[in-house]
């Protein structure tokens, strides 16, 4: 076990738990992806690719003579973001289990998961609403859907700030000073 790095390290005179911090580091399981290389970053922008297309879908069924093309696929390109999002929450839970209890991460993965959650649960109803109207333009499931975009975007904030300013999953400075040599 590796002994906390002295409060001076720190500008706030708070010695880091290094152990939790390494700990945040690797892989729970393979299914998350190998150390340094997180599944979860990667499987995140099948929803949001695919959500973001939806929205376009909408956007351009509003103005267009025909509209059920674009209703069907926008329909269809929620539904492929929701079995998407399914699969990138898993990879995720399984980062968000790496975390120690009561430390900034923490809590930050705990609003990002509570903020997909709602989004998810958003894209799930303006899924049931599009099924409802199959063939028109269904502006409430639209409505719904730009506010669950909105709530993916405050948690893609969330996941870079875990991802990128806490180096959660990501390689040990040890193996990133390697690339510096």
């Amino acid at each position: 076990m590796t002994a906390p790095a002295p409060a001076g390290d720190d500008p706030r005179g708070v010695a880091p738990d290094v152990t939790a911090m390494r700990r945040a580091k690797r892989p729970k399981s393979v299914v998350a992806g190998p150390f340094g290389h997180p599944f979860h970053a990667v499987a995140v922008t099948i929803p949001i690719g695919a959500w973001s297309a939806g929205l376009v879908f909408d956007l351009i069924s509003f103005f267009v003579p025909d509209p059920e093309p674009y209703v069907v696929g926008a329909r269809v390109l929620v539904v492929i973001g929701i079995v998407g999002a399914i699969a990138a929450s898993v990879l995720g839970f399984l980062d968000f289990l790496t975390l120690a209890k009561g430390t900034r991460a923490r809590r930050t993965a705990l609003a990002h998961m509570t903020c997909n959650t709602a989004a998810l649960v958003l894209f799930v109803v303006s899924a049931a609403l599009r099924f409802a109207t199959p063939s028109e333009v269904n502006v409430a499931a639209f409505v719904i859907g730009v506010v669950a975009f909105a709530g993916v975007g405050v948690s893609g904030w969330l996941g870079g700030e875990l991802a990128y300013r806490f180096g959660v999953r990501v390689a040990d400075e040890s193996v990133q000073v390697e690339a510096f040599r």
